[in-house]
């Protein structure tokens, strides 16, 4: 694992070193992107008998944990998308499109065996400002002391805020970015040693798939990038839940001080826009681990909703590479990660992770990256035919047709009944069993 990580100065690192090279904006093969290895682990279930050694072993592959996390403070970017109280049927939100918890705290355990000194947990979560974010936690029926015990210390963060800091911090994307020169994000994205992001693999019907790359669209704070910024009261839900009118569409621009796009008259399409932003994004904060969570899953989309299919995959991927490591997870989906616009899982948008290769971030070309533990061969699982055999208009977009409620609370509105147990109840249908798809694809938020 790399190391020699400071605070502030590695945020710029992985593409500082070619900043001399480009002439205004970057052009794909200017500079050869970075490979590192990627370790594949074989998982069946989320025990942590199970997991842990597995992990360590994927670890250890990548030349261990304590080189990167030793007397460090850790940011871990997780993927609560969809909010905590939307399920697919009867599954638990870290089965289908949330990282799973006991993954989240596996990791956070052997990094403190490796000796790391803080773990921050950070999510841009949808609520007033004044709730706290274990709160998010709660909702979802997540234990929150199992968190907070492992690890010397833990703290939690929702990062749509300024929280203790007086401002946003500005990152500047090397060699000019995509679509933006800068974002401005919470300071715990910018105050940390070492930066992590676990996410689930999931179809995306804007960007092909979501793995521990998208999972970086999520930086971006409501605060500056939500549907109605700059128009927010104290206690409001950060105007608006999801970007659509920043991000995707191009709409408006910023709010709070961040910085306008660089080119008002390009594309307002979503399928150019968004895979633009994740890629900026990768330049601009570094990912020094990423871990994606393939043990189970769902198929056909990135937020549950009744079309959707409960999958288990089997797998972890982790590797020191943002791009390197979701290229290996696409490539375990059965999908190219080269492929271009038009095709599987690519057919409405660009390439993310080739625009974030032009961006000197990381390379995407298998030839390229050494896979270390399992072949992925032997994980494969078929994402990509699962979505060919979709109802048309369910091309990967999720909404929140799964279960509702307040996380399932005991006797709450699309809870289980008092007495019962969170997650999938009694009569339930089975792990894995498709359900009719809605009259018509609902659309959802995203992180």
């Amino acid at each position: 694992m790399q190391s020699g990580i400071t605070r502030r100065k590695a945020v710029g690192s992985l593409g500082a070193a070619a900043a001399g090279v480009f002439l205004g904006r970057p052009a794909r093969g200017t500079v050869p992107a970075p490979t590192a290895p990627v370790a594949v682990g074989k998982c069946t279930t989320y025990q942590p008998s199970e997991l842990l050694p597995v992990l360590e072993g994927m670890f250890d592959k990548l030349g261990g944990l304590g080189k990167l996390v030793k007397g460090k403070t850790v940011a871990i970017k997780l993927n609560f998308n969809g909010g905590s109280t939307v399920r697919l049927g009867y599954h638990p939100l870290g089965d289908s499109h949330w990282p799973n918890p006991n993954l989240i705290c596996a990791v956070m355990s052997l990094m403190t065996k490796a000796g790391v000194k803080r773990v921050r947990l950070l999510e841009c979560a949808p609520i007033p400002w004044t709730t706290p974010f274990e709160e998010y936690f709660l909702e979802a029926n997540w234990n929150v002391q199992d968190f907070i015990s492992s690890a010397p210390i833990v703290e939690f963060e929702n990062t749509n805020y300024l929280n203790s800091a007086k401002k946003l911090s500005r990152l500047t994307v090397p060699n000019g970015g995509l679509l933006f020169p800068a974002y401005d994000l919470n300071h715990s994205y910018v105050d940390c040693d070492v930066f992590v992001s676990i996410a689930k693999c999931k179809d995306h019907g804007t960007t092909g798939v979501s793995t521990v790359l998208k999972n970086l669209f999520g930086l971006t704070p409501l605060l500056a990038y939500g549907n109605f910024a700059g128009k927010w009261e104290d206690n409001d839900l950060v105007a608006g839940i999801d970007r659509i009118r920043v991000l995707h569409q191009g709409a408006m621009q910023p709010a709070f001080g961040a910085p306008a796009e660089l080119d008002p008259k390009s594309p307002r399409d979503d399928g150019y826009r968004v895979c633009r932003a994740i890629a900026d994004l990768s330049a601009a904060r570094p990912v020094h681990l990423a871990i994606t969570d393939g043990v189970t899953s769902m198929s056909g989309g990135q937020t549950p909703n009744p079309s959707l299919t409960f999958v288990k995959p089997n797998w972890i991927v982790a590797g020191t590479n943002v791009v390197n490591t979701s290229a290996v997870t696409m490539a375990a989906m059965n999908y190219n990660p080269m492929g271009q616009k038009g095709e599987m899982p690519f057919m409405h948008c660009d390439n993310k992770l080739r625009l974030a290769e032009q961006l000197g971030v990381g390379t995407c070309d298998l030839s390229q990256i050494e896979v270390v533990g399992r072949s992925i061969k032997e994980v494969a699982f078929d994402f990509k035919t699962l979505r060919e055999k979709r109802p048309a208009g369910f091309d990967g977009f999720g909404g929140f047709g799964g279960r509702r409620g307040r996380g399932g609370a005991p006797g709450g509105p699309g809870g289980p009944p008092d007495g019962a147990p969170g997650g999938r109840r009694p009569g339930g249908p089975p792990d894995g069993a498709p359900v009719a798809p809605p009259a018509a694809p609902p659309t959802g938020r995203e992180n």
